[in-house]
């Protein structure tokens, strides 16, 4: 028997007017008489990473499981995950020695270097590369976006933030080297025309979006070209990513009408974007899947809040702004409403990982093929400190990642040994980062009978 049919390349586009649209996985890009499992095209090796930065830690009363191996009766924080607790685990006692003397700056710069900032308010900032641009210069080379750093806050804020640090360590969790910063953006449109523009100046952009109701609608002669090339199955596939993209793309556009119909100053938070906090978060989440399905990038960053935020969050019925609540004095009421905070943002995340379940990839799910660690690089916010940080990593079970578990280290150990663990699974080779001292084996390895 002849196959003669060849492979759809697996980084083919629907273009149109302004739009470039990367595509799902099919099977028409799967080589014939291949299996998906050894094919380049395929995702049965881990090659995605995600992060997801939490600010001024936790109530580590309410965040800590169970004292044992597996992950069964979940802790009051950590019970929105309780729907996807197989794909994740909990690990106790990581540490960030490099954060010291201990501050909100520190805190979110060590968090992805594990790396000593050089104490400057000036311009001679000095911190070293953040594991996910470690990541992006060998996985990220293939795609449309090498990393996609995201926030849910306006980071624009300059000079001296905290105890005499440059606020730029607050401000980005991305350094693509010492001495370069990756800034984070925070408005879905600019990240969606990222993700599906064709490029041009802003003007062109807003021209373009002037001449055309949706982005999408310049796609579909393309789209009826490429279904003609596709079985049932891959054209139903198809369909089903660009409506969620036109589902996404109808939020945004929503979100925009209601800022200038009901324009609210918020110091924090970009015009244009939904004024719920929740809305927004979901709406920065969805970006992700569409990223990841669609291969435009294999490397992702987003800060949930930035450190001292004074955001406060009338959808759980905290009014108080998180900062000022973080330094509790042991008051139960701030600690409980911190805690509310800490399970709000853990719920989140849980709905984007019931998201990536819930979306087929080759052999699998797409959460079987990324990696996301969540966390934060403070411990107790009350006492500013860096050590038995809250830190969970989902998915990875194409790299073999064990869930359900809770990996409990005797001694402090450095969150740098879990940045080594996780660029190792995505085929990034190092014998050390930062201040490692080995592998988080525990994560790759079964559980005892």
């Amino acid at each position: 028997m002849f196959i003669t049919r060849k492979a759809l390349p697996r980084r083919t586009f629907l273009r149109g007017v302004g739009a470039s649209l990367a595509l799902p996985l099919l099977d028409a890009m799967v080589p014939p008489m291949t299996a998906l499992a050894d094919s380049p095209a395929g995702p049965a090796r881990l090659r995605r990473l995600g992060f997801i930065y939490i600010p001024m830690g936790c109530d580590n009363t309410r965040w800590l499981p169970a004292a044992n191996e597996r992950l069964e009766d979940l802790s009051p924080t950590l019970e929105p995950l309780a729907p996807v607790k197989q794909h994740v685990s909990v690990i106790t006692n990581l540490e960030l020695a490099n954060a010291y003397p201990g501050t909100h700056a520190t805190s979110n710069s060590a968090f992805l270097s594990a790396a000593r900032a050089k104490l400057t308010e000036s311009t001679d900032y000095y911190l070293g590369t953040t594991v996910d641009q470690i990541a992006a210069k060998q996985i990220g080379q293939e795609t449309q976006l090498p990393s996609l750093e995201m926030s849910m806050d306006l980071l624009s804020t300059v000079g001296q933030c905290d105890n005499g640090y440059a606020c730029v360590y607050q401000n980005n969790l991305s350094w693509s080297s010492p001495t370069t910063p990756l800034p984070a953006e925070a408005h879905p449109r600019i990240i969606f025309e990222r993700l599906f523009g064709d490029g041009g100046s802003l003007q062109e952009r807003r021209n373009d979006r002037k001449q055309r109701a949706s982005l999408l609608d310049t796609v579909t002669d393309d789209f009826n070209r490429l279904g003609r090339q596709l079985g049932p199955a891959d054209r139903a596939k198809v369909s089903q990513f660009l409506e969620s993209i036109r589902e996404v793309e109808r939020r945004i556009q929503k979100a925009e009408a209601n800022s200038r119909e009901n324009p609210l100053p918020d110091v924090d938070r970009p015009v244009g974007v939904p004024s719920a906090y929740a809305d927004h978060a979901k709406l920065m989440f969805d970006l992700q899947l569409l990223a990841l399905q669609g291969d435009i990038t294999r490397v992702i960053t987003f800060q949930l809040a930035r450190e001292t935020s004074n955001r406060t969050y009338p959808e759980i019925d905290v009014s108080d702004p998180h900062h000022p609540l973080t330094h509790h004095g042991n008051d139960p009421e701030k600690i409980a409403n911190v805690a509310k905070i800490n399970r709000f943002h853990v719920s989140l995340f849980a709905d984007f990982l019931k998201r990536l379940r819930e979306t087929p990839e080759g052999n699998g799910t797409l959460l079987d093929h990324v990696l996301y660690l969540y966390g934060s690089g403070m411990g107790n916010p009350n006492m500013h400190d860096h050590q038995n940080l809250p830190i969970l990593v989902a998915g990875g079970a194409a790299g073999k990642m064990r869930g359900g578990r809770h990996i409990m280290f005797k001694e402090p150990t450095p969150l740098a040994n879990l940045h080594l663990t996780l660029l190792d699974k995505v085929g990034v080779r190092l014998d050390k980062f930062a201040d490692s001292t080995g592998h988080v084996d525990d994560l790759f390895e079964p559980l005892p009978v």
